[in-house]
């Protein structure tokens, strides 16, 4: 699609001549884009000064990240849905090509021991985030496609699911455990909001099991970092040292924090302090208070999520309702799985939280599954089932319909 072609599109942000979007969903995730800017700059202070004499250097990297975001979801909103669906092939396409080009040195960057990053002067990509969303836009569509053989055939589980294993297999390369646990979790539910029999799953899914304990088993670092968070004490300055740091803020912050610039881990006890445990510093300087406002924005948001996808779903646009559902699971897991880590109740990954932490690849995309999500709720107020969403019967009544009213 043309440049000029996607500007005539119409879009919430022209239609009838007024803005017409979702607003709850706007500005709820707006907010935790304003509590990530402000924890950032508080978060990132100590270790801003130290490593580029300028306190806020990462506040501002930050910042800019917001308004590339904000690019990209503006433009992302006037895409239509029918259109991500013609080309979601191309898009997974070009995810695992991205995924392999991180692996190839020269090429990716190597961050603390992982090669997730894929260089581009001044900022640094990490193709794991569009992978993750490519996916779902891709499965999306499968679901649509061969809705018969996925509720039926084992083979319709089978070939999303080896995608999947694919995918996974290349995020653990890299290693990015955190990114391969939510991709391939949400690819499962995806499944099974489609109509895969348990029949058929159950056995596959519980050989998959086995190849992942049987991985853990045989790699004793990483037993060891799964089996660290439940008892953390016992090596607090080794094995458990983040996890300690990160209990430390949340006892600090009692029920109304510290007060924000005053937390105490962030001056370099608690390791990724502004990026994959942001959040226990939010708890030391904002409180119990300011942790469960922050997770009732979380929860809006992501329930809102689940209503666009079954509001979608009503109105017979199922493809936009598979989307909705993979986006929400998205941002559910990813929220889930930070939040346990932080709190010691899911062992260390490294995953940022939503909107909060601090990276430009990781806004990028929630404001590009924002925007997304807008667009399904915009298109099912203002529009009929599509095309692509209709049987034939369904299409051939309507004709008929036309014809004897004509």
């Amino acid at each position: 699609m043309k440049i000029r072609d996607l500007l005539s599109q119409p879009s919430p942000w022209r239609h009838n001549n007024q803005i017409d979007i979702d607003f709850p969903m706007l500005s709820a995730c707006f907010l935790l884009m304003g509590i990530g800017l402000v924890m950032i700059a508080s978060a990132s202070s100590a270790v801003a000064d130290t490593n580029t004499g300028n306190t806020f250097y990462y506040f501002i990297r930050h910042m800019i990240y917001i308004v590339i975001a904000l690019i990209a979801g503006g433009i992302t909103l006037l895409v239509p849905m029918s259109t991500w669906k013609r080309y979601s092939g191309w898009l997974l396409v070009s995810a695992f090509i991205a995924l392999i080009l991180v692996l190839i040195p020269g090429i990716g960057r190597e961050v603390n021991g992982s090669m997730r990053w894929i260089g581009m002067g001044p900022i640094n990509v990490q193709p794991s985030e569009l992978a993750k969303l490519f996916m779902v836009i891709f499965l999306a569509g499968f679901l649509v496609r061969r809705q018969a053989e996925v509720k039926q055939r084992l083979r319709g589980l089978l070939k999303p699911l080896i995608l999947a294993v694919l995918m996974a297999g290349l995020l653990i390369k890299e290693p990015d455990y955190g990114a391969a646990v939510v991709m391939f979790g949400t690819v499962v539910v995806m499944l099974y909001l489609g109509g895969v029999r348990l029949a058929l799953s159950l056995p596959l899914l519980g050989l998959l099991a086995l190849m992942m304990v049987q991985f853990v088993g045989l790699e004793g670092y990483h037993l060891a970092r799964l089996t660290s968070f439940t008892n953390p004490w016992e090596d607090q300055y080794g094995s458990g040292y983040q996890l300690t740091q990160a209990l430390i803020g949340f006892g600090r912050g009692e029920w109304l924090g510290l007060g924000l610039g005053n937390s105490i881990q962030k001056q370099f006890f608690l390791p990724e302090a502004h990026t994959d445990f942001v959040f226990s510093v939010l708890a030391e300087e904002l409180g119990m208070v300011g942790a469960l406002t922050t997770l009732a924005l979380f929860t809006f948001v992501s329930i809102r999520a689940l209503f666009i996808g079954v509001w979608a779903e009503q109105a017979k646009q199922y493809y936009s309702a598979y989307v909705a559902y993979g986006l929400a699971l998205l941002w559910i897991a990813q929220v889930v799985i930070n939040l346990g880590v932080n709190t010691g109740l899911l062992p260390t990954k490294g995953l940022t939280l939503p909107f909060i932490s601090y990276g430009g690849s990781s806004l990028v995309v929630c404001c590009v599954s924002l925007a997304i999500l807008l667009r399904i709720e915009w298109e099912r107020r203002t529009q009929l089932p599509s095309a692509n969403s209709l049987s034939k019967a369904q299409i051939a009544a309507i004709a008929k319909g036309v014809r004897n009213a004509g």
